[in-house]
């Protein structure tokens, strides 16, 4: 059992404050939604969750069976998807996987990436180059590489972002199995894509 409690966490640039004092707490089975409109903070409090970003008051601490998780640890549990994670271009997709993957120590295997291509409608597309990918290509691909190590816990920033119809149905496939038993969160101002999370935080006016 997963768990991810976040207190007071406010976020200020140049002492313009973001958002102030977020609280919520969710766990292993659960699903939050961090609504609000474009430049309200969604992107910047996912990213304050996941590690890439620290807040400028507050904490977000994760625990495994109510044991905590050291923060260097945690980005073992965690898969990201967002519009600001880059993939090398000139190198083919599955090249970009097998890099990545080594980098951050999932050690996933050629067969574990080609079983996520051909279930993100990427089959027959791993020798391509990123750089003659589509832009729905590119958010599918950074779905397998989110799901590579089977997360406890998968971020997401705007899920269906340049998918047409059939990799919107993919995409919430993948996000109703996350939620089912693991730690799933959107961020998004699409009404449909809200109604995902069990939670909801709105931040922004």
């Amino acid at each position: 059992m997963f768990k991810i409690k976040a207190s007071g966490v406010t976020k200020k640039f140049n002492e313009r404050s973001v958002f102030k004092n977020i609280h919520f707490e969710i766990s292993s089975g659960q699903s939050l939604a961090i609504t609000g409109h474009n430049g309200s903070g969604k992107t910047t409090l996912v990213r304050i969750i996941s590690g890439l970003m620290s807040p400028s008051e507050g904490s977000v601490k994760f625990y495994k069976n109510d044991n905590a998780i050291e923060p260097e640890n945690v980005h073992s549990f965690i898969g990201l998807v967002g519009p600001y994670l880059q993939l090398y271009h000139n190198l083919t997709a599955l090249e970009n996987l097998t890099f990545f993957s080594k980098i951050r120590g999932l050690g996933a295997n050629r067969s574990r990436i080609l079983e996520l291509m051909a279930l993100m409608g990427l089959k027959g597309r791993e020798l391509d180059y990123v750089k003659n990918y589509s832009s729905g290509m590119l958010q599918r691909l950074k779905y397998v590489f989110a799901l590579l190590h089977e997360p406890e816990i998968l971020l997401v920033d705007e899920p269906t972002s340049n998918l047409d119809e059939a990799g919107s149905a993919i995409v919430y496939n993948i996000l109703k199995r996350q939620k089912e038993s693991k730690i799933l969160i959107v961020a998004t101002n699409n009404p449909e894509e809200s109604r995902i999370g069990q939670k909801r935080i709105h931040v922004g006016d």
